[in-house]
């Protein structure tokens, strides 16, 4: 039994003309996507295309060029072997999972269209349903958005417990909203929220839906974020898509036990991240999409007000698209004057990499563990990473560092470091890094097992283009 599930996009939508999505399940009617503008990278900002939409099952997809004829087509992850046929302008095929894409077409990656199928929402709050509070298509202030949030939904009743954004441009007021405590907020398919959310010495908090969080052009915004979870625990991000926010996408600093599934997120601007966290632990990362203009994702012990250690990360099942330095970032920031920080226990798991570009060779890596202010990593696992042609950078990069423009002091030590089952089909030109900083400041036990670059096997040092200084220790490369 198959499901689809689309939605109109809201009046005032930004969208895009260059391909033409529709969607059926087989045998029944096409129907049309909203395809959205997407911006991408930050050396030189273009305009992609996004669509969405809900399925389960099978379901077909014909993506036409309104270019012209399509004379080479791809579809990224091309660890997902999805079968497709070009005919003149039109490229086709089936789903049959849930899943997030990269078309192509003609050799073009920045004018391309990212389609996220999701599966379907697992009980969706409804806008009449207790404690729900519906704002109705129309453009809403945030004293608007505040005021109802606090209403009682009868006289004498509780606060509802459920935000619910409906279909429509949502204004928030200086663009920020605060979320209390034990609320939910809902943002529908078809709903765009022109603003950031905020969660602060809160708990018990969901962000969900299938809507946009919209924060293109905002430049006098400089430091905004697409969500702020500070001081908090218990919180849940599901489902949106976020567009083009100022700074990182989402910005997790002290806080405990988050979980964030099937997040989308597009950036632009400079230290636009993706997801960071800060001194925080027991944080799931499940299957997100992040093509982002700096790292998409990094851990890092204290920043600025966030003290303290960073353990218990999970990433799974993810996409990540670094137009700019690293898709995958442990360790650079720490309490350097208490003695820095403890980084242990994460792991990457089943991840397609899709690019990596940074110009600078100091942020090489698309899988970069660099130990600054006095930090300690160790207990880190990258498992089943696939890693595609990418544009500038290298491979990998394990440093003890002392980045003058961001440490005041080096890191302490990097320690049992595992890389299963990674692959990597591409130009290998530049070495692969891993330095300890002095004979105190070491690097000690990496294992590769199973690293296959352009597939064959690596069994030492020189055959994967490596350069392990003397201040690293226990390398081993293995089957």
């Amino acid at each position: 039994m198959s499901y689809l599930k689309i939605w109109d996009a809201p009046a005032g939508a930004v969208g895009r003309d260059d391909f033409a999505v529709s969607v059926r399940i087989p045998g029944e009617k096409w129907e049309p996507l909203f395809v959205y503008e997407a911006k991408v990278d930050m050396h030189n900002v273009r305009h992609a295309s996004m669509s969405y939409f809900d399925m389960e099952g099978t379901v077909e997809v014909r993506v036409e060029s309104r270019k012209g004829p399509i004379h080479q087509a791809v579809i990224r992850p091309l660890s997902k072997r999805i079968p497709f046929v070009v005919e003149n302008a039109a490229v086709t095929f089936r789903l049959n999972e849930p899943c997030k894409l990269s078309i192509e077409v003609n050799g073009d990656r920045f004018g391309n269209l990212h389609l996220f199928a999701n599966a379907p929402e697992e009980n969706p709050p409804v806008p009449d349903a207790p404690n729900v509070l519906f704002l109705k298509p129309a453009i809403h202030r945030m004293e608007d958005i505040y005021r109802l949030a606090d209403s009682p939904k009868e006289p004498g009743g509780a606060a509802p417990e459920v935000i619910y954004f409906g279909p429509g441009m949502h204004y928030l007021e200086e663009t920020v909203f605060r979320i209390p405590s034990g609320k939910t907020v809902y943002i529908a398919g078809g709903a765009i929220v022109v603003g950031s959310l905020v969660c602060d010495h809160v708990q018990d908090v969901t962000i969900r839906g299938r809507g946009v969080l919209y924060l293109s052009d905002f430049h006098r915004f400089s430091a905004f974020r697409g969500v702020r979870i500070l001081f908090s625990q218990h919180i849940a991000v599901e489902g949106i898509v976020l567009l083009d926010p100022p700074h990182y996408s989402i910005y997790i600093g002290k806080s405990e036990h988050i979980r964030i599934r099937n997040f989308k997120s597009f950036s632009t601007r400079g230290w636009s991240d993706g997801i960071d966290m800060m001194s925080s632990s027991h944080v799931e990362i499940d299957d997100v999409f992040l093509r982002t203009s700096d790292d998409c994702i990094a851990v890092y012990g204290s920043r600025w007000d966030y003290k303290g250690d960073s353990r218990c990360v999970s990433v799974k099942n993810s996409v990540l698209w670094a137009d700019v330095a690293h898709a995958m970032n442990i360790g650079g920031h720490g309490d350097y004057r208490r003695g820095g920080d403890l980084i242990e226990d994460v792991e990457f798991s089943n991840i397609d990499i899709l690019e990596h570009h940074e110009p600078q060779p100091g942020y090489w890596g698309a899988m970069n563990i660099n130990a600054g202010d006095n930090n300690t990593v160790r207990n880190v696992t990258f498992d089943n990473i696939r890693v595609e042609d990418f544009e500038l950078g290298q491979l990998l990069d394990i440093r003890v560092v002392w980045n003058e423009k961001y440490n005041p002091a080096a890191g302490k030590r990097i320690e049992n470091i595992h890389f299963r089952n990674v692959t990597y089909n591409g130009k290998n030109e530049n070495k692969n890094r891993i330095y300890g900083f002095d004979r105190e400041r070491i690097v000690d036990g990496i294992t590769f097992t199973n690293l296959r670059i352009n597939g064959e096997l690596i069994m030492d040092a020189e055959q994967g283009n490596f350069d392990i200084n003397e201040h690293a220790h226990g390398i081993q490369f293995r089957t």
